[in-house]
C-alpha cells in the first residue's frame, strides 16, 4: 500500500513547514479557522485531513510543524486553539499546564542511513549496534559489530554521520527513551527527554531537516518519523524486536505493535512508554501515538477542535493509512469519544 502512495507525497517537500493550509504566521483565530502547532511527526497527515476538510466543511485548519517542545509552549501560552505532542504529558502536568490530552493517530519512527551499495531494509542494526553509533563509540560503517550482523553487505570504511534533532521534540524523547530502555550505559550517561546532550553528531530542525541531513550526506544515519522516510525515499534499517529479532519497519509490523496500545480516558491517555517497545514478535519497536492538546477553559475553540479530529476519525483513516500512519483502532476512538463527553465538555 505504501509503496502506491509515494507520489501523493510529493506535494510534500522536504523542510516544508507551510502549505495552502498552513501559514507561516499564525492566523487569527475565527468561525473558520482553527489554528494549532507542535509536533512534526503527524504534519503530513496533519496537512491532508486538513485540505480535506476544508473541502467538506469550509473551515481552515492551520497546524505549524514547530516541534513537540514547541507545541506544549504555544498552547500552554494559549497562542493555538490546539497543540501537539509525541510526547504524552503526565495527568500532574496536564492539570499543572491546565490541558486536555488525546491521541490522533499512531506512526513509527524508524532509523534512516545514506550507505552507498546498501538498499532499503536490507541494513540490520542490532540494539547494541545502534546505541553505540548514536553514542559515537562505533565510528566507520565497517566497524565489527555491524558486520556481524550484515555478512552478506560489503560495508564501506565510511565515516558515520550522526543526524539529530536541534529543538525540543518528541520524535526525540521517543527515540532517546527507547534507546535509554534498550542500553543501560544510555541510560546512565544521557538519558531521555526532548532534549538531550547529544555526545555525537549535528543537530537538524523537524523531522524534515534530520530527512534531508541524512539524504545529502553519505554516510549519514538518523531517526524520523515513517512519512519523512517515504517522502524523501530515504532507507531505513531493521531493527530489534522486544524477543530480539530483526524485522523491517513495515505497515504490518506497525500494526503489530498498534495492536498492544494501552490507552484509556480515565488518565488522559497516558502511558508513561507511549507504544515504545510493544510486546511481540513482530511488533516495530519504536511505536508511538501523538497527542493533542486542549486548553482547558477555551470551551467554544474546543469544540471546534474537536469537531475537526471527530471527523478525521471517521473520514481520514485512508488518509492516514496512505501516508504511513497507523490509524488509531476503534476502541481508542470509542474511548477518546467518551473523553471528550466525560471530560473535556463536562467538567
Amino acid at each position: 500500500m505504501f509503496k502506491t502512495t509515494r507520489r501523493k507525497l510529493m506535494f510534500i517537500a522536504a523542510g516544508l513547514v507551510s502549505s495552502v493550509l498552513i501559514g507561516s504566521q499564525q492566523v487569527n483565530a475565527g468561525s473558520n479557522t482553527i489554528n494549532g502547532a507542535g509536533a512534526t511527526f503527524p504534519y503530513p497527515v496533519y496537512v491532508k485531513w486538513a485540505k480535506e476538510y476544508k473541502k467538506a466543511t469550509g473551515i481552515r485548519v492551520n497546524y505549524q510543524g514547530i516541534g513537540s517542545g514547541g507545541g506544549i509552549r504555544q498552547i500552554t501560552a494559549r497562542v493555538v486553539d490546539f497543540g501537539g505532542s509525541d510526547k504524552m504529558l503526565s495527568p500532574v502536568e496536564l492539570e499543572k499546564r491546565k490541558l486536555y490530552q488525546f491521541p490522533a493517530v499512531i506512526g513509527s519512527i524508524v532509523v534512516v542511513y545514506n550507505l552507498p551499495g546498501v538498499g532499503d531494509g536490507e541494513l540490520k542494526l542490532s540494539n547494541k549496534a545502534v546505541s553505540e553509533i548514536f553514542m559515537g563509540k562505533i565510528k566507520y560503517w565497517d566497524n565489527p559489530l555491524i558486520r556481524k550482523d550484515n555478512p552478506t553487505i560489503k560495508l564501506p570504511h565510511m565515516r558515520i554521520t550522526v543526524v539529530h534533532r536541534s529543538e525540543g521534540s518528541g520524535t526525540t524523547w521517543n527515540f532517546t527513551y527507547w534507546l535509554s530502555h534498550i542500553c543501560s550505559d544510555w541510560k546512565e550517561k544521557i538519558g531521555y527527554g526532548k532534549v538531550v546532550n547529544w555526545p555525537t553528531g549535528m543537530g537538524a530542525k523537524g523531522n524534515a531537516g534530520v530527512s534531508a541531513y541524512v539524504r545529502r550526506i553519505p554516510g549519514a544515519i538518523g531517526y524520523v518519523e515513517y512519512a519523512y522516510k517515504l517522502q524523501n525515499h530515504l532507507k531505513a534499517a531493521q531493527l530489534q524486536t522486544t524477543a530480539g529479532n530483526f524485522i523491517k519497519p513495515t505497515e504490518k509490523t506497525f500494526k503489530a505493535a498498534a495492536s498492544h496500545a494501552s490507552m484509556y480516558w480515565e488518565s488522559h491517555f497516558y502511558n508513561r512508554g507511549n507504544i515504545l517497545l510493544a510486546a511481540g514478535e513482530n511488533s516495530w519497536p519504536l511505536t508511538v501515538a501523538t497527542m493533542i492538546l486542549l486548553p482547558k477553559e477555551k470551551m467554544e475553540n474546543n469544540k471546534r477542535v474537536v469537531d475537526f479530529f471527530n471527523w478525521a476519525f471517521e473520514n481520514g483513516d485512508r488518509i492516514a493509512s496512505e501516508l504511513g500512519y497507523v490509524p488509531l483502532p476503534e476502541s481508542v476512538k470509542k474511548e477518546i469519544r467518551k473523553y471528550w463527553k466525560e471530560v473535556v465538555f463536562e467538567e
